[in-house]
């Protein structure tokens, strides 16, 4: 995919994170463009690593880098980097991001039934034990910090 077009999908993801932003969490999109640049940047960033280091790893991993390392204290900027970006909720960047997601699974549909029910079953038993392994982990870090 050309690198325009995947430019494109950034800024058509940041756009909807930011109506995502002011209708789900009533914060002025002018209030968190600045932190949304930011974020976009740092995914424009660690994209373009991941094509141009000879190392393959997955792009998130070179933009999870990038955001860590802009985001230490100590580093220039980073108080900057840490209060913009809060302006900017998770699950206003979810929400396209998901909606793609589910989007580009719809158009593999075909191949997805051709699976069968194991798929399903796979999937359901993955669903329950993330559930309780995550249910399992909450109930001891609770009874650890004695606020159950």
């Amino acid at each position: 995919m050309k690198f325009i077009h995947v430019l494109r999908i950034f800024l058509i993801t940041g756009v909807l994170a930011l109506v995502g932003n002011y209708f789900g969490f009533d914060i002025n999109p002018i209030e968190a463009l600045p932190g949304m640049l930011i974020l976009l940047a740092i995914v424009v960033a660690g994209y373009l690593l991941s094509k141009a280091v000879p190392i393959k790893l997955p792009t998130i991993a070179y933009i999870s880098a990038i955001a860590i390392i802009v985001s230490i204290p100590g580093v220039p900027g980073a108080s900057y980097v840490t209060q913009y970006v809060g302006n900017v909720r998770f699950l206003a960047l979810a929400t396209p991001v998901l909606a793609y997601a589910g989007i580009s699974i719809a158009k593999d549909l075909s191949s997805f039934k051709q699976q069968g029910a194991k798929v399903v079953v796979i999937a359901l038993l993955t669903f329950t034990g993330t559930f309780i392994a995550s249910a399992v982990i909450a109930q001891v870090v609770l009874n650890l910090m004695g606020t159950i």
